[in-house]
This record gives C-alpha cells, structure tokens and sequence, in this order.
C-alpha cells in the first residue's frame, strides 16, 4: 500500500489519454499522478491514509487535465489593464473612443504618453480607423498611441509622431506602410508592426517592477479559466528585454504559477540580440535552471504577413472587399530563408506567424529549404493561425511535419466579416480547417490570441465544435470537430507541441498533477453550452491556485 499527499475522490475524470478513458479517483505524490481507479473512492485495500493526506471529494464534478494555451500574450494583455479600453463594445464610434483618451489625459501629467488597445475599425460606426487629428483634439498635450484589435495597427496623435521623429518625408518600411490622407499627408495611422515600432521605440517601457506587477493580475485572470501551461508567444515584439527579465521574475516569484513556454523573437537570437549566440540547449538550459524547470524555451518567432480584418494578411487571390488588394510578405523569400536555416541549424523550433494563404506557402517554403539543407526529425517547426491554409497548403505540412497552432476564435469574432467583406464565401467557410488538418493526421492545437480575444479555453472548444459566427450563422460545418478532439487540442495536443507529452496533458500515472475541475461534463452537455461551463478550481502539481469560491490563491 502506498501513502499519497492528495486524494481526489467521487470525480467525473476525463483522462484524454488516447483510449479516453473515464476514472472516478486518484492520487498524488508530490505533485505528480501517483494512482488512478476507475472507481469513485479507491478500493481499501490498495490506499492507506496519513495524516499529510488531504483528501478531495469532487461531488460528481469533472476533473480534466488543465488546459495549455499554446499562443496568447499574456504580458501585453496585463499592460493593457492600465490602458484606454478603445474596444467594441463598449464604444460605438470614434467620439466614444475620444471621449474616454480625453478623459485620460486628464489625469495624466502634460506631455506623458496616453495608451488605449483594442479599437476595431470595422465595428465602429464610421467604418474606418481614428486619425491623428482627432486624437490632437482629444489630447493636445499629450502623446497618444492605440492600438487595433489585432496588434497589427494603430494610430498616433501628432505630438506622438513628433517625439518618435516620424515626419512627412519618413519611408515605409518592408510589409508595412504610414496611413495618409487624401492630400497625401500623414493621418497617424499605422499599419502592421515595422510601422509601429517607429513609434513603439519612443514610448518608455514599463519597469520590471511594473511588468512584473501587472503579471501578477494578468495570471489571476488565466488562472480562473482553467489554464496550467501558458505561451507567450512574443517575447521581445514590443517590450524588449525587460519582457524576457519580468517573466523570469514572475515564476519565480510565484506570482505567475502556470507553467509558462515563451516564444523568443528571432530579433533576440540574431545580431545584436541577447541571445544571439545561444544554441537551443544553451538557452532553454539556462532559462529552465533559473526557474527550476517551470518556464521553458518554446521557440524562435517570426512574422512572415498580417492580419486578415486589416488587409494585410498575404493572400493568393485579391481581398473579397478590395480586388486590388492582397496583402504583404513582411520578408522577401530569399532573406527569409536564410533566416530559418540559421535558426534551424541552431537547433530551435520555430514559430512563424502565418493568416493568407500566400504567407502560409511563404513560410513552407522556407520550412522546406532548411529541411532540405539540414534534415532533422521531429523538429515540431508550426505555423500559427493557419487561417486560409489551402488543401494543397495542409499536404505540404503533412509531408514536412509542420505543426499548427490555430487562432478558432477567429470564428465567432469575424467569421461573419470575413464571410461577407475580407474572404467571400467561398474563402471563409474554410478558416481555421480543423477537420482537413485531422484528417490529414497533422498535429495541431486550438489557442486564443488574448488580448486579440478574451482568453477562455472552453470558449475555443466550443468554437472548434460549433463553428458559430457571432450572429448565429455555422460558418463551414465540414470544418468543425468533435468535443472530446477539441478538448484534447487544448490539453494533450498541446502537450505534444510544447515536447512536453511525456509529463503533462493528459491524466496518466507519472505525470504532472495540473487539473481544471468544471462544474458540468464538456462531452455531456449540450455542444452549445460548453463555453458557459464554470471552472471550480484548478490545479498545478497537486496544489489548489484557483478556487471559484475564494479567488486565485497565494503562495
């Protein structure tokens, strides 16, 4: 007989292990799986209690394997508490958005910066982004800087574009463009990222101090949603070095308990970069030494196109709204190339961001040179998103291995957008085509782009398994796919992905103890209701960090 520190009894366990197994108890030994019965209390015979034993009586309520959202940006979403909420709703045009810059400005001290996220130009009343003008007249005295909904566009006030250095003769970088009027003059719109950082650079970086704080409320918010293991999935985009330093500071702190995979920016691994002359080993060695293994190199990320919404994601064929538009390659082939291999060679996994077609065909191009120029296996190279991938498009990343991580939120949030302006129809009812990359065996898993959407993993299953549009349309039923395939692309299939299948992502004796406890049955329920699910309580390494009925717990 063996003596466990934790006993979980009379539980609904969904193992998600590849014979989807149901068990009703178990236990745990310092923070790993140490039993499992298939009965709701262990049999006496086989489990004898000690007074450390904490026993846990779920009352029928569902113990799955806790989630692993595998592309979000957790810092960014924590800096953005502190920011104008320029986000629709609540706001229904641009004066709403003015109103509430003005009143920031207010009481913020003259010429400081005025930061607000998340406007979307194609739900404000006006149909277009703000201008610079505008936010001259919101705040005069002030630098102001807000950016879309998807990251990949802002806007900026005049004074901004002055301390940034930014004038009417400035050249538009690679990928990217300054928005002008019809005069031709600057309108202080920015479009995708190369566009941004002029600006970017010029506003001062929060402290570690305050990264490290907002982390703090940032990880209370995914805690309370079920998730275990989290990727920041860019670390450097748009906070440097200090954004590497607060995540380290965070774990170790306890103040961000998930355990956390962080996507490098090839920027940091390159040339004058932090990390430029790390090998893979070296830098996730070093990085797993100071945080005692719970804050793991995940990958070296690029961008290779934009945003669908903005017209800036590289597609084959013309926008559905603009047939003389198709979007941007952010890198030209060749350099790109050369920029995988080296990252390859290296010995890193690499994440490159990918939305039209045309960028996803670019990037398995470039997969294709530096497999080809130095083979490795079980590499696990992904794209993320994998919104317009073509049939063809999924063949070549069956043939090369290539993983997905797939923005399904997409979906609901502008399913119908892109059914109607961006994509047409034709195009729309294959985003995210889940059920063709199942199909083809590929490995993949579901994420939620937070801050782009609100992060919620069962809000992704249900995506995944519904395929609604936020006004109630089915966009592309051949795509969606099965609860419990969803759900493992949330868990065990992300497992996988983070090399960590071994240790983590589904309930199995030997692995780590990370549980979500849900109120109701995802695979019971009605397929509508599985996002409304409320999460009770969840678990990293046997120990309780969430509880619906107390908050997130202290260290």
């Amino acid at each position: 007989m063996s003596k466990e520190n934790l006993l979980i009894t009379n539980a609904n366990i969904l193992t998600l292990d590849d014979e989807n197994r149901r068990a009703g108890s178990l236990a745990v030994t310092n923070g790993y799986i140490s039993r499992i019965w298939f009965t709701p209390e262990p049999p006496r015979e086989s489990f004898s209690y000690s007074p450390e034993t904490e026993v846990v009586n779920l009352r029928g309520a569902t113990l799955i394997p806790g989630f692993i959202d595998t592309h979000n940006h957790i810092l960014m979403y924590s800096l953005n508490k502190d920011k104008v909420d320029c986000s629709t709703p609540p706001n229904k045009n641009i004066n709403d958005i003015l109103e509430k810059v003005n009143l920031k400005a207010k009481e913020t001290p003259k010429e400081e910066w005025v930061q607000g996220y998340g406007y979307d130009d194609s739900l404000l009343g006006e149909k277009r982004h703000p201008t610079k003008g505008e936010l001259d007249k919101a705040a005069p005295d002030h630098p102001v800087f807000i950016t879309h909904i998807s990251s990949h566009f802002a806007v900026a006030n005049s004074k901004a574009l002055e301390v940034a250095g930014i004038d009417e003769d400035v050249t538009d970088p690679q990928g990217s463009h300054f928005g002008r009027d019809h005069a031709g003059r600057l309108d202080g719109v920015l479009h995708e990222i190369p566009a941004m950082n002029y600006v970017q650079r010029a506003i001062p970086l929060p402290t570690t101090k305050e990264m490290v704080h907002a982390l703090e409320k940032g990880a209370q918010d995914y805690l309370a949603q079920g998730i275990t293991t989290n990727t920041d999935a860019g670390v450097g985009l748009f906070f440097g070095e200090t954004g590497f330093d607060a995540h380290i500071i965070a774990s170790n702190k306890g103040i961000n308990p998930m355990r956390s995979q962080l996507m490098m920016m090839h920027t940091l691994l390159q040339e004058n970069g932090k990390f430029r002359h790390y090998s893979v080993d070296q830098l996730n060695n070093e990085i797993m030494k100071t945080t005692n293994g719970n804050v793991r190199l995940d990958s070296a990320k690029m961008f290779q196109d934009g945003s669908i919404q903005g017209l800036t994601g590289a597609l084959r064929q013309p926008y559905y709204n603009n047939p003389h538009v198709s979007g941007e390659l952010l890198h030209d082939q060749r350099a790109f190339n050369d920029k995988i291999l080296d990252l390859h060679k290296r010995g890193f996994r690499i994440a490159i961001h990918g939305n039209g077609d045309r960028a996803i065909g670019s990037i398995l191009e470039g997969f294709a040179n530096a497999l080809k120029q130095s083979p490795r296996s079980d590499h696990r190279h992904r794209i993320e998103h994998v919104q317009t991938a073509t049939s063809d498009d999924l063949d070549t990343m069956q043939k090369l291995g290539i993983a997905g991580s797939v923005f399904i939120n997409h979906v609901y949030y502008w399913g119908d957008r892109h059914n109607n302006l961006f994509l047409g129809p034709d195009r729309a009812v294959r985003i995210s085509p889940l059920a063709d990359m199942m199909e083809r065996g590929l490995l993949y898993t579901l994420h939620s782009d937070c801050p782009v959407t609100p992060i919620s993993p069962l809000f992704s299953v249900w995506a995944a398994v519904n395929r609604l549009t936020s006004n109630g349309e089915i966009l592309g039923p051949g795509q969606r796919i099965d609860v419990s395939t969803a759900l493992k692309a949330m868990t065990s299939y992300g497992a996988k992905l983070n090399f960590s299948e071994d240790r983590s992502g589904s309930i199995e004796i030997g692995k780590q103890a990370d549980f979500a406890v849900l109120e109701d049955d995802p695979t019971q329920v009605a397929p509508i209701e599985i996002k409304d699910i409320p999460v009770q309580t969840t678990v990293i390494g046997g120990k309780a960090v969430y509880e619906a009925s107390k908050g997130t717990l202290q260290n």
